[in-house]
């Protein structure tokens, strides 16, 4: 099927024209693009996880326990700055990208992303204000991210002719969900080594990238003529940012509640973030020069597949964040691993998730340049529904061989969705507004990481504060731990044992050590604090929150496919009908004969 064009301006026929000219000349320059965009696309997605899972050692660099109450706020912003930045400034970037040239902004992005890491590797502070600086290093290295993010699929889809870009976005998408797995290897390993190397690996790779895309990437598609909305980048960009932060601090507990739900701060950041988020939509359907065409969206395969793409997006973070959660807090710890190492085991034993994906992702887009996404994208979003089905079944202490079984599955049902509906999206929308419609895509997928963060911690927190307070204080009582200490330690909120989990403490060592209470007469200090006791307390209210999580997770996907079978099957907007209709028009006016070709 092909979309129905929007006119082009006069101006742009002598844009594709030369860009096709270009190609012509420079046949090999469309890898050059692919290779680069890949490396850059592939260093903001590991980025966006290598924190993740090397908090502890940071935590210990800069001198901070990170399950201190006060300590918290650092924990989340570290884990939600870089995406929070990336999430909220795509489309803005990418609109930018339309008006002055993709290229000059990627090629920026690309600086700023390189200095970041140089800066975030040369920490010179400690406690707060050594978690304070890389905190702001990590939101500006997250801007940086966003112009990488916004520009690189719009790059692609001008440097690639319609039926190779399936194969070009399919193996940059790739690159991006990958990058997210991989962060989790590369961050335990590292840190092990030393906390600031998490860091260092991104500066020789940004000083290089940055450096080749200046001299080898060039400006080959069509801008559109206008100025910046500033209306609409202001309202989006508040409205993105607190809409977000209110979910996050939704984790946090509340006036004896187990999460943050019930909080003004809470409620009023996200109320009054849709709130700006609708008034965007009114600005955008006023001002002549929006940041964002909605009408887009009127496009089956552009709404329909940004709809999939969000929702795949929830579901998968969340997935990732629980599956690390199980491992660390658990089944590690149950088979004799100490709760220190967990980190660094917990991405090594995820390695079939993204052997999984790293298989499928190059494939699906080389097939769907041929037969058209729809089977691949809403096959894959279903196949991943029924591995979240098939985790519900799997019992906390599993076989790892039928957990990497399914997780292979997931995976492979990942790498089949994301190339061919990046691919689907791109390829639906006017040459014009490519950058735009791609800062939207990256908006939804990076928003959809961050959502997935908030929403899934808040449904694991209310999972297990229904029966974990009680089975902390009966087991604690029943290793010789007095009433009143005991009691003390269930009525903590959930979310600390989470957090614990999470970050590989020993959840009871951290908690009571401090009081006194495991050097009393009676007290079974070596059970409370050896590595069965707290995960086999975990085991039943984890469960708990895993099938509130993990189901919702399964509706997202399934959702994701019922919409990818509705977008349609190959969608490409026909860029050269826009050439000859614009050649038609331009010939009428001149009084000329209509050019061919």
């Amino acid at each position: 099927m092909t979309i129905p064009s929007t006119d082009l301006d006069l101006g742009e026929v002598s844009t594709i024209r030369r860009r096709l000219r270009y190609d012509r000349d420079h046949p090999h320059y469309k890898w050059i693009v692919l290779t680069n965009t890949t490396l850059g696309v592939l260093l903001t997605a590991i980025n966006s996880s290598i924190v993740l899972i090397s908090l502890p050692a940071i935590f210990r660099g800069v001198g901070l326990n990170p399950l201190e109450s006060g300590n918290v706020g650092y924990l989340l912003w570290m884990l939600m700055g870089y995406l929070l930045a990336t999430a909220v400034l795509v489309v803005m970037f990418g609109r930018l990208g339309d008006i002055f040239g993709r290229v000059r902004v990627y090629n920026i992005g690309f600086t700023v992303f390189a200095f970041c890491a140089l800066a975030l590797s040369f920490d010179p502070f400690h406690g707060g204000a050594g978690a304070m600086w890389i905190i702001i290093w990590r939101v500006i290295q997250g801007v940086g991210g966003a112009m990488l993010t916004a520009n690189s699929a719009a790059i692609l889809t001008d440097a690639f002719p319609a039926k190779q870009r399936g194969t070009a976005l399919g193996i940059n998408m790739v690159a991006a969900v990958a990058g997210s797995f991989l962060g989790l290897i590369i961050g335990g390993v590292l840190s092990e080594w030393d906390w600031r190397a998490v860091f260092w690996v991104s500066v020789p790779i940004g000083i290089i990238g940055a450096i080749w895309s200046y001299r080898s990437l060039h400006e080959v598609g069509i801008r559109s003529a206008g100025k910046v909305d500033w209306a609409g980048t202001i309202t989006f960009g508040l409205g993105l940012t607190a809409l977000l932060t209110g979910i996050t601090y939704g984790i946090q507990p509340y006036g004896g509640h187990a999460t943050g739900w019930t909080s003004p701060f809470v409620l009023g950041s996200v109320v009054g973030g849709l709130a700006l988020l609708v008034a965007f939509c009114v600005v955008e359907s006023k001002v002549a020069d929006p940041m964002f065409h909605l009408g887009l969206f009127r496009n089956r395969a552009f709404g329909f597949g940004n709809f999939a793409n969000l929702m795949v997006s929830i579901g998968r973070g969340g997935m990732q964040f629980m599956l690390i959660i199980w491992l660390q807090g658990i089944w590690l710890p149950l088979h004799g691993y100490s709760f220190e190492s967990t980190p660094l085991w917990a991405g090594i034993y995820l390695l079939p998730l993204t052997v999984g994906f790293l298989a499928a992702g190059p494939l699906s887009g080389w097939l769907s340049d041929r037969y058209g996404s729809r089977p691949f994208t809403t096959g894959g979003a279903a196949l991943a529904g029924v591995t979240f089905v098939l985790l519900l079944i799997l019992p906390v202490d599993f076989n790892y061989w039928i957990f990497a079984a399914i997780i292979v599955l997931n995976g492979i049902g990942s790498g089949l969705f994301f190339s061919p509906n990046t691919a689907a999206i791109m390829s639906s929308v006017p040459a014009a507004q490519r950058g735009a419609a791609s800062g939207m895509r990256g908006t939804l997928f990076n928003g959809g990481n961050a959502l997935s963060m908030g929403i899934f911690f808040s449904l694991m927190v209310v999972g297990l504060a229904a029966s974990l307070p009680s089975a902390l204080d009966t087991g604690l009582r029943a290793q010789g731990v007095s009433a009143s200490a005991a009691g003390e330690l269930a009525g903590m909120p959930p979310v600390a044992s989470m957090f614990a989990a999470f970050l590989g403490f020993n959840p009871i060592k951290e908690l009571l050590g401090p009081t006194g209470e495991l050097d009393k007469p009676g007290v079974n200090a070596d059970t409370l604090t050896g590595q069965e006791f707290f995960p086999h307390l975990l085991t039943g209210p984890f469960h708990a929150g895993l099938v509130v999580v993990f189901v919702a997770a399964a509706v997202m996907m399934f959702l994701a496919a019922v919409a990818s079978y509705f977008a349609g099957d190959k969608y490409v907007h026909d860029e050269g009908a826009e050439l000859a209709e614009a050649d038609e028009l331009a010939a009428e006016r001149r009084g000329a004969p209509v050019p061919a070709g």
